[in-house]
């Protein structure tokens, strides 16, 4: 049987030519024939490791499998010629004449054997649209950044439908169980079942094809794909349905969830073996396996989890004895007595949110979650989360993720630490701390962020400018500064995006949003770091229109905080003049968000409702792909999962068309309804729900840009800023 990720037979030196994946990258990122002005050398060497040197007078790059060497690639396009591949930048142009010629060898080590990407989310919250042409972009991007041990859960729903069908259940019973394509991540993950469907035959052979796609690249690459494997998921009515024993029915969030099935039926070991039967006809098989087992709230009643560890980790080995299964460490799970039940070798676990709520062991750790012990015996890798559903906003925790990965590696933990993790659930936003994050295990002494922020900015812009380094300073020591022991889940969110009352703190239900930074220093930052760009040399770069943007976009919204709490301090002195003229401003300020974000395709609800609707293989499917975009990222659910359930708001963007068309009315209702309190009356309360549904239901098409220019709109927004 084939093997996914078995290693490439390239066990000899290989120079630079058409034969060797990274050399295909090169050329697909830079221009055909780009590769023939590199040497690219592979060499058998049981340590991790990419040398930067020079041979025949050309740059050369030289590492001991090709995700390293595309790693190496990546540091001598960053820190030699100034070209930063970054989602909003996929393709560099380098010099036609000449390139830096390294004068002496520059090798980086690193102890990860393991460099893990994608949360289940991501691939709801970011990637449900995509066709092979985003995939390969992106499988280029991870490889770029060192990533070998990716999810791929692309096309998992086909193995779920031939499974299905060998147990005896019809086409509409399987339509009623699998979700639609933007809600896929939480049925894997045992939370609902077929909210956003149901799909097509054709969806369905689409999904097998690109999935087979990107796991012949990845296995080009030389990359070790995770893929979804079988831990009792069965459809919630399977015990009447298949007469089997299952675990206490429940809901989630407003949902019908799977139920669990018992491990110790007899039909288990018969199930599983048909699951991975199915999924290894289709994909092949894998060495890694994810599995998460009593997600978010999954019944065990009933359950011996030591048992039922034993009994799921069993069920992967007849698959594959060779096989590790991958579960996601967050909140109580994976319960220590799942774990008693496996054995030490055959489970790893990603510490989700290590820059968060660290539970490998740290004992500073904030997490109301203890393990004393971390995962011991077990493997485990220290990731960052840092996002959550895909919202857009600066934020970081530079100071926690470098010092919890430097203190983690000197820790009694470290031998079981194999590697790092990007566990985000949403990406294409904030990419300084994701080139942070991979690059820590290349770098073998902890360094000041100062001084990386210095390489880092003048790498991603092409050359050094002192004002926008001075603006990132400001922002490194405050918004990319959230301190250990704030449990904050993600960025602190825009109020824009918030329903609106006379108490609006954060948007979501679940974000813990903390205060810990002053509004006005990321204002000032963003203001300093616009000085550069009457800089030309700036001006023509992708990165630096990017990052002026998003920097310009995020005082806006903190000068909306501002201006929301003297909206609010108006109504408790009953001064209705000031209040309007308040009022104003905050609308001209969501105004101006939308205008300037409208400049690029990046910050706009038209580039993900126009990809939706392309990658709908039918006319007749165009409108459910497009009310799966919109209700993604607006109230989630029907009325009882985005109210009772609290799932609306949770993926909000602020993007241009949503500010606009959906936000902006929530707030001329709510401002229209105090000001008719001011006047003596008694109007009604808003039904937000109904605003927001409208919008969902709503098909007006949205351009993915507007046309506008984003460096004068972005010193437009600064001029407001400063006018208000």
């Amino acid at each position: 049987m084939k093997t996914i990720t078995a290693a490439l037979l390239l066990t000899a030196t290989l120079t630079a030519s058409a034969s060797h994946p990274v050399s295909d990258l090169l050329d697909r990122i830079a221009g055909d024939g780009t590769s023939d002005r590199f040497v690219i050398k592979q060499t058998d060497s049981p340590v991790d490791y990419f040398e930067i040197t020079a041979i025949d007078g050309k740059p050369a790059i030289i590492g001991n499998n090709p995700v390293n060497i595309a790693a190496g690639l990546n540091w001598y396009l960053k820190y030699y010629t100034g070209n930063h591949v970054s989602w909003n930048n996929l393709t560099i142009s380098l010099p036609t004449d000449t390139l830096p010629i390294p004068t002496v060898s520059e090798r980086h080590t690193s102890p990860s054997s393991d460099r893990y990407y994608l949360n289940y989310c991501t691939h709801s919250y970011s990637m449900p649209f995509w066709d092979w042409e985003r995939w390969e972009k992106e499988i280029d991007w991870m490889a770029l950044h060192g990533i070998n041990m990716p999810l791929a859960m692309t096309g998992i729903d086909v193995v779920w439908k031939n499974t299905l069908t060998r147990l005896g259940y019809n086409q509409d019973e399987i339509d009623a169980f699998i979700a639609g394509p933007a809600f896929q991540a939480w049925w894997l993950m045992n939370n609902l079942e077929g909210w956003g469907g149901p799909n097509s035959e054709q969806w369905y052979a689409d999904r097998e094809e690109l999935q087979k796609q990107i796991l012949a690249r990845m296995d080009e690459l030389g990359m070790k794909p995770v893929l979804p494997g079988y831990s009792g998921m069965v459809p919630h009515d399977a015990d009447q349905r298949l007469g089997v024993t299952t675990s206490g029915k429940g809901g989630w969030n407003g949902f019908t969830r799977p139920a669990f099935l018992m491990t110790t039926d007899p039909r288990f070991d018969e199930i599983a073996d048909i699951y991975y039967e199915e999924l290894a006809k289709l994909y092949g098989q894998a060495k890694y396996y994810s599995m998460d087992p009593f997600h978010e709230g999954g019944s065990k009643e009933g359950v011996d989890l030591t048992q039922a560890g034993g009994i799921i980790a069993a069920a992967m080995k007849r698959a594959n004895p060779e096989a590790v299964w991958v579960v996601q460490g967050w909140t109580e799970n994976p319960r220590p007595e799942l774990l008693d039940g496996v054995k030490p070798g055959d489970i790893v676990v990603l510490d989700l949110a290590s820059e968060i709520r660290p539970q490998w062991g740290d004992p500073q750790s904030p997490s109301p979650y203890e393990r004393p012990d971390g995962y011991n015996p077990h493997d485990w890798m220290y990731c960052m989360l840092l996002n959550f559903g895909g919202n857009v906003g600066l934020h970081g925790r530079m100071d926690a993720v470098i010092n919890g990965y430097y203190k983690a590696l000197d820790s009694k933990y470290a031998p079981q630490l194999k590697g790092v993790g990007l566990t985000m659930e949403g990406i294409e936003n904030n990419p300084v701390m994701y080139e942070l994050l991979s690059e820590l295990p290349w770098r073998s002494e902890k360094f000041d962020k100062e001084a990386w922020l210095k390489d880092y900015i003048t790498a991603r812009y092409g050359s050094f400018n002192e004002d926008a380094y001075k603006g990132w300073l400001g922002l490194a020591s405050t918004i990319y500064n959230c301190p250990l022991g704030s449990l904050q889940q993600g960025t602190t969110e825009s109020v824009f995006c918030a329903r609106p009352s006379r108490k609006v703190w954060q948007v979501s239900s679940w974000s813990k949003m903390k205060p810990y930074y002053e509004p006005a220093d990321i204002i000032e930052a963003a203001k300093t770091f616009a000085l550069s760009a009457d800089d030309q040399a700036l001006r023509d770069n992708p990165n630096y229109v990017y990052d002026l943007v998003d920097i310009t976009r995020q005082a806006l919204s903190e000068k909306g905080r501002l201006t929301y709490q003297a909206m609010i301090a108006d109504i408790e002195a009953g001064d209705k003049q000031a209040f309007t003229d308040h009022a104003a401003d905050f609308l001209a300020l969501i105004d101006m968000q939308d205008e300037l974000l409208g400049t690029l395709p990046d910050f706009g609800i038209g580039r993900w409702i126009n990809t939706a609707r392309d990658l709908a293989p039918s006319p007749a499917e165009e409108d459910l792909f497009e009310e799966n975009a919109r209700l993604l990222v607006t109230t989630w659910g029907p009325r009882n999962a985005s109210e009772q359930g609290k799932l609306r708001d949770y993926a909000h963007r602020e993007w241009n068309g949503l500010l606009r068309d959906f936000y902006r009315p929530r707030w001329e209702a709510w401002i229209d309804r105090e000001i008719a309190i001011m006047d003596g009356e008694q109007p009604d309360e808003i039904d937000f729900y109904s605003i927001d549904e409208k919008w969902v239901k709503d098909r007006r098409k949205y351009p993915d840009v507007s046309g506008a220019a984003p460096i004068p709109t972005a010193q437009k927004a600064v001029k407001l800023i400063d006018g208000l």
